[in-house]
């Protein structure tokens, strides 16, 4: 026997067959290994996951709106006579009582049309006392024919005119007195005084020029507007009681809403928009809400009593809509169609689907198989793992 093969058309000695002989018998062992360790596997564990039971509460029922925070009461203080600023008493912002004063014009040039209109009365009122003399002496020797009866005439129409005149003069004095009066200008609210219009030094103009602008904050207007496909059932809810709304800033939280008072429907629907204006009256006397300002509305038409409820994060959305995972006695998971009904704050009302105190998934369902069996984790509650999932959420958006 030689000590060589021939191989194709290459001789190879045996060493090198002994070699290859030796590299596939490691790789027969090899898979020979890794068939019996995939047999040998073990099955994977029931996923862990957090549920909670479906509740039952008294829901309302609502409009989600966008309004315009408004004042109570705003007024433009403008001044009724004319004149030179010489005292200004109050300081941008400042809050104001009603009869404050706030602003004096020069008072001289008024002060001084009291005086004349004073004195012009004091000489109508004796000029009158000098005729109803002169008269009622005449009216003693009337009868007796002792003078004539134009004389008496003469004599009568002059405390007429006398009397006249008086009147005249009175009234000339009552208005000098009122335009010294407007001299002080004093707020015709309670309310927040904005940045002042002219300084101490500024000659103003009756009825022309405007001085200040106060606003009245508590209470407080939020406007919105319906749209009007949903005016009859809001008509229909005021004509049985007052309605409701919570008023709060895009800042706050649910539950940091207002309660308001829905007091003004207006009376036509807008032509351009097909939306009706709505009011509604907030206390607010921490001035939490501003004029102008943007807020969210939650115009409430009624109560659902004994709705449904569950976390929304319990809910998932397929090409067929909302599910939930519901854990049935054997813990085995199920996968329930639902119909959703308005948000309530962090839950949600299931209209159908889902019965009271049934178990649903909240954690965890990414790894739940319908039919699958899983494991209930009874250390977390709901409120932790949404905090856990918050968290998440946050630190994964900030890293990305």
């Amino acid at each position: 026997m030689t000590r060589e093969m021939i191989v194709g058309k290459r001789a190879i000695g045996w060493k090198e067959v002994l070699a290859l002989a030796a590299v596939f018998a490691a790789i027969v062992a090899m898979a020979a290994c890794n068939r019996s360790n995939v047999q040998a596997a073990p099955a994977m564990p029931a996923p862990l996951v957090t549920v909670v039971k479906a509740a039952t509460k008294d829901v309302p029922r609502y409009l989600d709106e966008i309004g315009r925070n408004a004042a109570f009461e705003s007024v433009t203080v403008t001044p009724q006579v004319g004149g030179r600023v010489v005292e200004r008493h109050f300081q941008d912002g400042e809050s104001l009582k009603k009869g404050q004063l706030l602003f004096v014009i020069d008072p001289r040039p008024y002060q001084a049309q009291v005086d004349s209109s004073q004195a012009t009365l004091a000489q109508a009122r004796a000029a009158l006392d000098l005729a109803k003399i002169q008269f009622a002496r005449d009216q003693e020797v009337i009868g007796e024919r002792a003078i004539s009866k134009q004389d008496y005439d003469t004599k009568k129409n002059a405390v007429d005119v006398d009397q006249a005149q008086v009147d005249a003069a009175r009234a000339a004095l009552e208005t000098a007195n009122l335009n010294l009066e407007y001299c002080y200008i004093h707020s015709p609210i309670d309310g927040r005084a904005g940045a002042r219009l002219v300084d101490v030094g500024n000659v103003v103009q009756a009825n022309t020029a405007s001085l200040l602008s106060i606003q009245r904050l508590d209470p407080i207007y939020a406007d919105f507007t319906i749209t009007e496909s949903d005016l009859p059932t809001v008509q229909k809810q005021m004509s049985t009681g007052l309605l409701k709304a919570a008023v709060r800033l895009p800042s706050d939280t649910e539950s940091g809403a207002r309660a308001g008072r829905v007091e003004f429907l207006d009376n036509a629907v807008q032509a351009g928009s097909g939306t009706v204006n709505l009011r509604a009256t907030m206390s607010n006397p921490d001035h939490h809400f501003w004029p102008g300002q943007f807020v969210d509305v939650k115009l409430i038409l009624s109560t659902d009593r004994g709705a449904v409820v569950i976390p929304n994060q319990a809910t998932q959305i397929s090409q067929k809509g909302a599910f939930v995972y519901v854990v049935k006695s054997d813990d085995t998971a199920e996968l329930r169609p639902i119909k959703l009904g308005q948000r309530q704050g962090d839950d949600v009302v299931v209209t159908e689907g889902l019965a009271p105190d049934e178990r649903v998934v909240v954690a965890g369902q990414m790894l739940v198989r319908p039919g699958g069996k899983v494991r209930v984790d009874s250390n977390s509650s709901p409120a932790q793992n949404s905090r856990a999932m918050r968290n998440a959420a946050t630190v994964s958006g900030g890293q990305s």
